[in-house]
């Protein structure tokens, strides 16, 4: 088993993504908001406390997230998984699109072991 790990910068391109995975037999991945460090090294006053993140979004709304997307699968579906990505996207390998990358799994607990 591998966690699959994707940083979605072109955030757009997600809900393909996961109706791809669906479509594939692919779930139970958890989808987390993101910036990352260049954007919040980026930002004008480089101060990120909290009622000042959401001041900051009305004020400089073209600051971008990214969505960090991560799944536990079968390593058979990494190559499934890697397409719907890049199908999605128009690849990786375009500038500000995302990265992805697997970490192997030696153990994991509360899965369904029928799909």
């Amino acid at each position: 088993m591998q966690m699959f790990v994707l940083v979605l910068n072109k955030v757009e391109c997600l809900e393909s993504i996961l109706e791809g995975m669906l479509e594939k037999g692919i779930s139970g991945a958890t989808i987390l908001d993101s910036t990352g460090m260049m954007r919040v090294l980026d930002g004008d006053d480089n101060v990120d406390l909290p009622m000042m993140g959401l001041l900051r979004h009305f004020y400089n709304p073209e600051r971008k997230r990214s969505k960090t997307m991560f799944a536990i699968i079968r390593d058979e579906q990494l190559k499934e998984l890697t397409d719907i990505v890049n199908r999605a996207t128009g690849g990786l390998d375009k500038p500000d699109t995302g990265i992805c990358f697997c970490l192997p799994t030696s153990y994991v607990e509360g899965l369904d072991k029928t799909k």
